[in-house]
């Protein structure tokens, strides 16, 4: 019977566990917090966002780092997979807005409990509050962990499945990235993703707490348009959050640790400028003798409305009926293009995934094993593997483990 060796008893560890044990492996899962899934517990403000019920393109599309490695192993266990999966270890599971599922009861700990029964039922043995220090090897092969008492445990193959550095406080403090590196392996970059960004203007903290919907936001370096979509905006006391700010923070945080960068909102999107205008001259036309300012909340939020005034350079007691044609033509322009200014990320403390990781050119796509150490296999998001949010970082884990669980099973 094989021995398999798992550091870190995230979610693609536990998963990992669960389909080497199915395959008739021995395993032992290693996790240095006092419990499993501590970091799967708080995916998705704790109700666990697991997966995307979308089609391969459509997943492909979202993967942000390297989607053409995850081929292999997501053909092998798709989106609908890992529903099918949950759901046959007694999780009703649910499918909402964006093809997002999650546990019908909203509890991400419905996840983590059906992943421990069935370790349970397939008699994994698990160390909890076991520190791995370092990967040890035999004759060119991975052979077993060293444990923090320096404890060795011999195996037949390892599985790396520490996780990244985002949301250090539940454990993710970048173990296997040095594992990984002791093992001869090489790192990309490592910086925070899907994570809030802070802006530059003093108006922004003004509007915190207002949150936008149905509005296109872009980012641009230079004259390059390096992001732009549809979506949600949150206005924060550091700068913005939601799910346009946290998608925006994984196409743009290379390009942050080296200059700021311009952004726009367009308030309107669904209008034309001669639309919004149309719409201007109407609230106009209502309200001839109302004073510039006294029409805004009809167009925009109560916390917006002074800033847009403020930044639009029409004085507030203005009567509509005396604002020209060149200020109302400005102001259609600034409603299309809310100006703001990115200066940075969160951090590691506020971002729900790690960008970069181990080089996935060092690792076999179809088997999640090393080119560099037989017998040395990585899961998760310990790999240079990230996406945007919707479930797709979490199919990662499953689909990494479930290659990774078969390889190791079949090869040993």
């Amino acid at each position: 019977m094989s021995n398999i060796l798992i550091a870190g008893g995230g979610a693609a560890g536990m998963a990992a566990a669960v389909f080497a044990a199915e395959k008739g492996c021995q395993v032992h899962l290693f996790e240095k917090n006092e419990k499993l899934g501590k970091k799967l517990f708080i995916t998705g403000k704790g109700r666990c966002n697991f997966t995307n019920d979308c089609p391969e393109e459509d997943f492909f599309a979202s993967v942000v780092s390297n989607p053409k490695f995850l081929y292999s192993s997501l053909y092998g266990f798709n989106c609908q997979a890992s529903i099918a999966f949950f759901e046959n270890l007694g999780v009703p599971v649910k499918v909402e807005r964006g093809n997002r599922a999650f546990p019908a009861s909203d509890h991400s700990s419905d996840i983590i409990r059906a992943l421990e029964r069935r370790l349970r039922e397939l008699g994994v043995k698990i160390s909890l509050n076991t520190e791995v220090r370092e990967v040890f090897c035999r004759e060119g092969r991975a052979a077993g962990l060293v444990l923090k008492d320096g404890t060795r445990i011999h195996g037949d193959a390892v599985l790396i499945a520490a996780g990244g550095l985002s949301y250090p406080s539940t454990g993710s403090t970048g173990d296997g990235y040095r594992w990984a590196q002791e093992s001869g392996h090489s790192l990309q970059p490592l910086r925070p993703a899907l994570v809030p960004l802070e802006t530059e203007e003093a108006y922004i903290p003004r509007m915190q707490g207002l949150s936008l919907r149905n509005i296109e936001f872009t980012v641009k370096d230079g004259k390059k348009k390096i992001f732009s979509e549809f979506g949600e905006l949150l206005f924060t006391h550091f700068g913005i959050s939601g799910p346009l700010a946290l998608s925006a923070s994984s196409r743009i945080g290379k390009r942050l640790e080296e200059r700021k960068l311009s952004a726009w909102i367009n308030l309107k999107p669904a209008l034309t400028p001669e639309q919004l205008d149309a719409r201007l001259l109407r609230e106009f036309e209502k309200s001839w003798n109302r004073q510039f300012k006294n029409i805004l909340p009809e167009l925009f939020p109560s916390k917006l409305a002074p800033v847009i005034l403020e930044l639009s350079g029409i004085p507030g007691e203005l009567p509509v009926r005396e604002v020209t044609r060149e200020q109302r033509e400005s102001f259609v322009r600034l409603s299309r293009a809310f100006p703001l200014t990115i200066t940075g990320t969160r951090g590691y403390r506020e971002a729900v995934v790690t960008q970069g990781g181990v080089s996935v050119k060092e690792i076999n796509p179809a088997t999640m094993e090393s080119k560099i150490l037989p017998g040395l296999y990585f899961a998760g998001e310990v790999l240079d593997l990230d996406a945007l949010t919707g479930g797709f970082n979490l199919q990662i884990a499953w689909s990494t483990a479930r290659a990774a669980a078969e390889a190791m099973a079949e090869h040993l």
